[in-house]
């Protein structure tokens, strides 16, 4: 008996001995874009909870929330992001869209305001979004709107109303999420509506953001990115119009940023993937979706890169990430997605 527990511990030690690892996880990016968009106005500047007035010993709501957008630039990841950082009440821009980088997104942060006249100003959120959509409408891609707010809002047209026409309006394309530092039953409800808008939404206390790392990550990990078990990352998708192939001059920058990295990285394999929208047979979405994958190829082979190191695939209408019953989601459907892969 005694001779058969140490043949079975010894069985149990080859096996965890010879137990494969887990596979790496990869980060990879759930938006093209994303905007930091901070409520500047007069309901800011009072105290969250406990103390009405910041003079008397309370801590404002501005104050947080430039903290909790502080504490968020450390741990958003150097992903390829295009991003911003605007106010409303007033609208202004801090930092226009451009490619994300922690260092210029911290000197935007900086001269953020914490320490203004609050009687006299009003709060048009509605109005914000409205001048935000401007914007948007200027981006290719997912784009995340991080709000940070209070959910006042005592001018103009009404915030939820805006929000909902800019959901119908770019579909998948928007995905709104809030950090919130309401301290009224109005102002919460206000933001809830907003953040219920879209299924790539997010939602969380600012006072647990602020307080608790972990809050921020997750905050961040629903927002902006997700983790993958493979070894594939997902570097960049550019999109085409319809029943086209042809690249667009808008994308000539994404396709440069791609080929900088496959020539510093030359362990990378490359991999295209075609796929179109739901219009049309299945056999010509095949072919279409195989054409738009080897554009790509051919604009990496004609910028240097061996051909031998690019897989170009079509996979029709079979794989939509996005709601083909609807004109932008079909848009965000013609798409080839740029993987990288370890060989």
């Amino acid at each position: 008996m005694k001779k058969m527990r140490i043949i079975v511990a010894m069985l149990i030690m080859a096996l965890v001995g010879t137990a494969l690892p887990a596979a790496a996880k990869k980060m990879v990016p759930k938006v093209d874009n994303f905007i930091l968009f901070v409520d500047h106005s007069s309901s800011m500047a009072f105290s969250y909870k406990g103390q009405r007035y910041v003079q008397f010993g309370g801590v404002s709501k501005i104050m947080m929330a430039k903290s909790t957008v502080v504490e968020l630039n450390k741990l958003i990841p150097a992903l390829p992001y295009k991003a911003g950082l605007y106010t409303f009440a007033p609208y202004k821009q801090y930092a226009g869209m451009a490619p994300y980088d922690k260092a210029a997104m911290d000197k935007a942060i900086a001269p953020l305001s914490t320490n203004y006249e609050a009687y006299g100003r009003m709060t048009p959120m509605g109005v914000g979004l409205n001048d935000l959509d401007k914007v948007i409408g200027g981006l290719s891609g997912k784009t995340a709107v991080i709000i940070l707010s209070d959910g006042d809002s005592n001018l103009g047209v009404d915030p939820v109303g805006v929000a909902k026409q800019m959901q119908a309006k770019y579909g998948d394309k928007i995905c709104f999420s809030v950090i919130s530092f309401a301290d009224n039953k109005h102002g919460e409800q206000v933001l809830k509506e907003i953040a219920a808008l879209s299924k790539c939404s997010c939602f969380a206390l600012g006072e647990e953001v602020l307080r608790n790392q972990t809050a921020r990550e997750n905050f961040l990990k629903c927002a902006l990115y997700d983790f993958i078990d493979d070894e594939v990352v997902i570097f960049r998708s550019i999109y085409f119009d319809f029943d086209k192939y042809n690249i667009k001059k808008e994308f000539i920058p994404v396709l440069d940023e791609g080929v900088a990295i496959i020539k510093s990285k030359p362990n990378l394999a490359v991999i295209l993937e075609g796929h179109t929208d739901s219009v049309g047979t299945e056999k010509y979405n095949m072919a279409l979706s195989l054409r738009r994958a080897n554009s790509v190829k051919a604009y990496f082979v004609k910028k240097g890169v061996d051909a031998g190191r690019i897989t170009a695939v079509g996979f029709g209408k079979a794989n939509p990430r996005y709601d083909n019953k609807t004109a932008e989601g079909r848009k965000m459907n013609r798409r080839v997605e740029i993987k990288f892969k370890s060989n």
